[in-house]
């Protein structure tokens, strides 16, 4: 039927284009089309997972602030392994840090939370999810009695040290940052020993970031584009 040959069609351009990757300054290829997991509703989103292992897509993007890591990871684990169609080294998997767990000593335990519930041995890439901090402990959105945010006074630069050593410890292959902008960029470069790999910022046509595109390239960065289609809550 002619409806059929469209839809296989359509999971042909998918495949195709979920298919085309950059090359990162690690050597690593990331697909340049990814599933995003942000606002993915609970009992969903592992489905959503599976359907796009199944329809082409190799790139996943994930946060722990999302609160849905274990249950994009018990959709991975149906669709990727040894015994899998699709084995682990041909899914590029990215979670980022939350901005509760910038002290040092946090950043480890936080990945080590993320692999547990994606199920995972590593990470392909993590990233400082924002360049700025809010009070340790559980909550993720700790506020002052008048509803104002607890912000923590600790640099991301010591933050990024620590992200360097999930490198070395191999838990994850590459690290970058998430919403920072062009100075504090050239802030976490200054004091690398590993380089951010990528810069994940929302981009698309209503707020189009070409400087600060024209800035990551310049330094090495790839540049991620969350809510390329725009976002709701964005009132104007």
């Amino acid at each position: 039927r002619s409806s059929d040959l469209r839809e296989i069609g359509f999971r042909l351009d998918i495949m195709a284009s979920a298919a085309e990757c950059v090359t990162l300054h690690t050597g690593q290829k990331m697909p340049l089309i990814g599933l995003g997991t942000w606002k993915s509703a609970p009992g969903q989103v592992k489905e959503a997972v599976k359907y796009a292992l199944g329809a082409g897509y190799r790139h996943i993007d994930c946060a722990s602030l999302y609160g849905n890591e274990a249950e994009v990871g018990e959709g991975l684990q149906e669709c990727v392994g040894p015994e899998k169609q699709i084995k682990r080294e041909e899914v590029f998997v990215t979670s980022k840090l939350w901005n509760t767990k910038h002290h040092p000593e946090d950043v480890e335990p936080a990945l080590r939370k993320s692999l547990l519930d994606l199920k995972l041995d590593y990470l392909d890439l993590y990233l400082i999810h924002w360049p700025y901090a809010f009070q340790r402990g559980s909550a993720d959105f700790p506020r002052n009695a008048d509803g104002t945010l607890l912000y923590d006074f600790i640099d991301y630069k010591e933050t990024w040290k620590a992200m360097e050593k999930l490198v070395e410890s191999r838990l994850v292959r590459a690290i970058g940052i998430s919403n920072f902008n062009s100075r504090q960029i050239d802030d976490i470069i200054s004091v690398a020993t590993v380089k951010p790999a990528v810069l994940q910022v929302e981009c698309h046509p209503y707020l189009a970031q070409h400087e600060l595109i024209a800035h990551c390239h310049a330094q090495g960065l790839v540049v991620t584009a969350y809510s390329p289609l725009g976002t709701p809550d964005r009132k104007s």
